[in-house]
């Protein structure tokens, strides 16, 4: 069975200072894709052979267009960025990757949790609007779980 794209959703939380409020992304993105960036070790021997490492990936995916839209905790979230600058811990948040297209139990998806930092590549933008394009770099550091998204609830499998 073919996977429609709405069915693999990307919610980020715009309040990772407090309790987590969620939105989902994608509302003026024709495409939004995580970009794995492998790190590729290769190396070639005195024989003539070859070896392939994958040691590590850097995910990331850029948010672009972002129409700035005033009455959303994103909007919020990204312009304190702007206004006040910030840097390091100051850009760490989440997202939660749903497979909608899963199993639910109780109105929740197989989901994994995982922590970003935000790195708002510019603001301003042309005559559509105000725009904040930024890229979401995951850490690697990822949980997995089950998310709501009619509650915005993530609740982490047992640990085995």
């Amino acid at each position: 069975m073919k996977i429609k794209r709405e069915l693999f959703k990307t919610f980020i939380n715009c309040t990772p200072a407090s309790a987590a409020s969620y939105e989902v992304l994608g509302e003026d993105l024709e495409e939004l894709n995580i970009e794995m960036g492998a790190n590729v070790v290769r190396k070639a021997n005195i024989l003539g052979s070859n070896s392939i490492l994958i040691d590590r990936y850097e995910k990331t995916a850029s948010i672009e267009p972002y129409m700035a839209d005033s009455g959303t905790p994103l909007f919020t979230f990204l312009k304190d960025i702007v206004d006040n600058e910030k840097t390091l811990d100051d850009l760490k948040t989440d997202v939660v990757q749903v497979d909608v297209f899963g199993t639910a139990v109780s109105g929740a998806y197989p989901a994994y949790k995982e922590d970003v930092i935000v790195e708002v590549v510019s603001y301003g933008g042309n005559t559509e609007g105000f725009q904040i394009p930024f890229n979401v770099l995951l850490t690697g550091k990822r949980t997995k779980g089950k998310f709501n998204p009619a509650t915005k609830a993530f609740t982490p499998d047992e640990e085995e």
